[in-house]
């Protein structure tokens, strides 16, 4: 792992050689993310680097690195604490572990639906979350939409009966970790890279995403059945490193935030149209979409929210104000 680290580092290093030595002094930020180009969070983010060099008349330019080119979301966000990178891809269950506030984003069925859902991060609560993780090295800059979560594997998922002993792949989240253990699975983080062999080998039975997802990376070759209980809606989201958006002037920090609210916006769109579309390609490689009983799932994480009340008044408070956005 360390000479992997070391290896990563040395190649962000090398593209900074380059751009100092480049006949133009604009001001470039390297981002990374783990998805392909085909992605829609890619074509958004292209997007927006296209509008920041655009907005800055070229004084800011993103560089864009997709396929995990520089390491998994986890090594990315050490690279950009570092200083070797700028800006990172990830999702809120990665930042759980840099900015409890996150954490709302992973407790689940807290959003009442998708409407309440986009109210609150596009919101005063959003914005409060993404500055939150200042204190970690970086903030944030927008989310981006990534649909509901649900379950996939290789049988029907009704209730939370049908998840009773099985090895479930979570996210390096706690708040995942209660999801799966309040709902009698056995939750086993991994690295999403690893899943389609772990899910083919047997190393887990199961595993939670959205259906693009689930599709994109070809799950849906080896679990058949994807149980639309929509558990949680967790976001992706663009951080920037303080001492690069401190570094930027005012009127830059302005273009690039403007610049990443259109790429968000876009992205519901191409979210839309990629979920429809990844979702008919499953289904043509015979995977079964079931509809479980969401009540059952729901009565079963209440326990999530009783220990949080008597335990955590931070998240408590935090958990209320979000349920009172309309």
């Amino acid at each position: 792992m360390k000479t992997s680290k070391r290896v990563l580092t040395a190649l962000v290093g090398a593209a900074l050689t380059f751009g100092a030595t480049s006949a133009y002094a604009a001001t470039t930020l390297k981002l990374s993310h783990n998805h392909n180009r085909d992605h829609a969070v890619h074509k958004a983010m292209a997007a927006m680097a296209k509008e920041v060099k655009e907005l800055t008349d070229g004084d800011v330019r993103i560089r864009i690195y997709p396929d995990a080119q520089l390491g998994t979301q986890r090594e990315s966000m050490e690279l950009m604490q570092n200083g070797a990178l700028e800006m990172v891809k990830t999702n809120a269950a990665e930042l759980e572990a840099f900015a409890p506030d996150y954490a709302v984003f992973n407790l689940p069925y807290l959003f009442r639906d998708q409407a309440h859902y986009f109210n609150v991060k596009e919101g005063e609560i959003g914005e409060e979350i993404l500055a939150s993780s200042r204190d970690s090295g970086f903030v944030g800059v927008t989310y981006y939409n990534a649909g509901a979560r649900s379950f996939y594997t290789s049988k029907p998922i009704n209730t939370p009966e049908d998840l009773k002993g099985m090895k479930i792949r979570v996210q390096p989240s706690p708040s995942a970790i209660n999801m799966v253990n309040a709902l009698g699975g056995s939750p086993t983080p991994l690295a999403y890279g690893e899943l389609y062999t772990a899910l083919q080998q047997g190393v887990v039975d199961a595993a939670e995403n959205n259906i693009p997802s689930f599709s994109l990376s070809r799950h849906s070759e080896v679990s058949k059945y994807f149980s639309l209980d929509e558990h949680t809606m967790v976001p992706d989201v663009l951080v920037i490193s303080t001492k690069a958006y401190d570094a930027l002037s005012e009127e830059n920090r302005e273009h690039l935030k403007t610049a990443a609210i259109n790429s968000m916006e876009l992205m519901k769109a191409l979210w839309a149209e990629s979920e429809q579309k990844e979702r008919a390609r499953a289904e043509k490689m015979g995977v079964e979409f079931v509809s479980p009983n969401k009540t059952a799932f729901v009565e079963a994480v209440q326990p999530i929210y009783e220990n949080i009340e008597s335990n955590n008044p931070d998240l408590h408070s935090l958990v209320e104000r979000i349920k009172a956005v309309q």
